[in-house]
C-alpha cells in the first residue's frame, strides 16, 4: 500500500461517502480497511466508500466498459459489498467532473447493478436513470418493538422493505437492523424504509440501510419508496402511460422521484465535495492489521 492515497468526501442529501480515486484498480480493500476509512471517530467517517476504479481494470465491470469509462466499486461502511448506492451515484458523478473526467450533460456509470444513465444539470443537481424497480411477491412484515407493519418488498438492484407508518418516532432509534419475516425474503440482508405521508405525492422516510445502519438519506430508498407509494396510491405508470413524480423527504435533504411509463425510475438531487485530502497509508496498514 503506498505511503499516501488521495482521497475526497462528499455527499448527497447527508448521505455521506469517503471518495478513493483509483482508476488502475491498484488499491487492495479489504472489509476492515473500508471499516476504519468509514470511522467516525478514528478515521475519516462516512456511510460508505466510492472506489473510483476504470471499468476496464476492473474485474466486475470489464463486460460494461464499452458502455461506462468508470465502475463505481461501492463498499457499505461495514466493509460489505452492495450491488447499487443511488446517492453515490450521483457523488461518483460528480467527482468525475470535479477532477475534469467528464463535464455538464449526459454520462454513464458502470455499477454492480448495471450501468446507469446520469445527467449533470447546469443548476447543479444531478438525475440518475434507476433502472426499473422489480416487485417480489409475497407478504413481508416489518417489526420494531410491539409494533408491527406490512411492508412492500421493492428490489432496486439491492433489497427493499418498504413499511409505511403513522409516525417516523416509531421506526425507534435504527441501530439494529429491524427484523423482516419471513427471514429467507431477503437471504443476503434488507434495507427497511419507514415512511409517513406529507401530502400528495409528497411522503417522508428514515432507513436503515444494510451494513451501515440508520443514514441521512437512501437514494435506491426513495426510489422504492415512491414505487411503493405508487402502487400503494394505484397509480402504475406502464398501465396508465403517464408518469408519476413523487418528492420524498429523507433526515438530509430531499429527492424526487419520477417513474416513467416504461418503467426507468429517475432520481434528481444535490451531490457535493466537501474536501480533499491524503490518507497515511501506514495508518490504514495498521488499523487493518
Amino acid at each position: 500500500m503506498s505511503t499516501r492515497i488521495a482521497f475526497l468526501k462528499g455527499h448527497g442529501t447527508e448521505n455521506d461517502f469517503v471518495i478513493l480515486p483509483d482508476p488502475d484498480n491498484a488499491l487492495e480493500l479489504p472489509p476492515a480497511a473500508v471499516a476504519a476509512l468509514c470511522d467516525r471517530r478514528a478515521g475519516i467517517g462516512g456511510d460508505g466508500v466510492l472506489h473510483v476504479v476504470r471499468s476496464a481494470a476492473h474485474p466486475e465491470a470489464r463486460e460494461m466498459a464499452a458502455e461506462a469509462e468508470w465502475f463505481m466499486d461501492y463498499r457499505n461502511g461495514d466493509g460489505s459489498i452492495a450491488e447499487m448506492c443511488g446517492n453515490g451515484v450521483r457523488v461518483f458523478a460528480r467527482y468525475l467532473q470535479h477532477a475534469g473526467h467528464v463535464a455538464e450533460g449526459d454520462l454513464a456509470v458502470a455499477t454492480r447493478a448495471g450501468v446507469r444513465t446520469v445527467h449533470i444539470a447546469k443548476d447543479g443537481d444531478i438525475t440518475v436513470g434507476m433502472g426499473r424497480a422489480r416487485l417480489p411477491e409475497g407478504d413481508v412484515t416489518v417489526r420494531v418493538g410491539e409494533r408491527s407493519w406490512p411492508a412492500r418488498n421493492v428490489n432496486m438492484g439491492n433489497p427493499h422493505a418498504v413499511a409505511f407508518v403513522d409516525d417516523l418516532a416509531h421506526a425507534g432509534d435504527l441501530y439494529a437492523p429491524p427484523p423482516v419475516s419471513p427471514a429467507d425474503a431477503y437471504p443476503d440482508g434488507v434495507n427497511v424504509e419507514f415512511v409517513v405521508d406529507r401530502g400528495p405525492r409528497h411522503v417522508a422516510m428514515r432507513v436503515h440501510e444494510r451494513g451501515a445502519g440508520e443514514t441521512r438519506s437512501c437514494g435506491t430508498g426513495t426510489c422504492a419508496v415512491a414505487v411503493a407509494a405508487a402502487r400503494r396510491d394505484g397509480a402504475e405508470p406502464a398501465v396508465t402511460g403517464t408518469p408519476v413524480t413523487y418528492t420524498v423527504d429523507v433526515p438530509g435533504g430531499r429527492l424526487v422521484i419520477t417513474e416513467r411509463p416504461d418503467g426507468e425510475i429517475q432520481m434528481t438531487g444535490p451531490a457535493v465535495i466537501v474536501a480533499e485530502g491524503e490518507i497515511d497509508g501506514a495508518w490504514l496498514e495498521n488499523a487493518v492489521g
